[in-house]
């Protein structure tokens, strides 16, 4: 039982499950990324290259067929999502705002006060 209770512990503590819904988000978000990119910014990219389409760029090398479209594809989505992420952690630093200092103890200040009574 003294396992069991170990991992109930581990699995169920805050920063745990904190990890586990950050993995949920950040997938969903990469999915939201990846159709953005290949659905409106690939195809608009395309565009300005002339109608390339990325995904079938491909050079053959023997048998073997290297398709560095695809890496291109990719590169694009990790920068957009990079980007993305940039801006939302940006934004989330933008809108904390700075505690003011705590006011020093009462015995502080009241030693602070004899003291300045006393120098007089």
């Amino acid at each position: 039982m003294g396992m069991l209770k170990e991992f109930k512990e581990f699995a169920f503590k805050g920063n745990v499950v904190d990890l586990a819904v950050a993995v949920v988000l950040g997938a969903a978000f990469g999915a939201i990324v990846a159709s953005v990119v290949d659905h409106i910014l690939m195809p608009l990219i395309g565009m300005i290259t002339g109608g390339t389409d990325f995904n079938s760029l491909s050079v053959k090398v023997g048998d073997a067929e290297l398709r560095y479209g695809m890496a291109i594809s990719a590169i694009i989505k990790f920068l957009a999502i990079a980007f993305f992420l940039f801006l939302v952690v940006r934004a989330i630093n933008k809108s904390k705002k700075a505690d003011p200092p705590a006011a020093p103890a009462e015995d502080i200040t009241l030693l602070k006060e004899i003291r300045d009574a006393l120098r007089k």
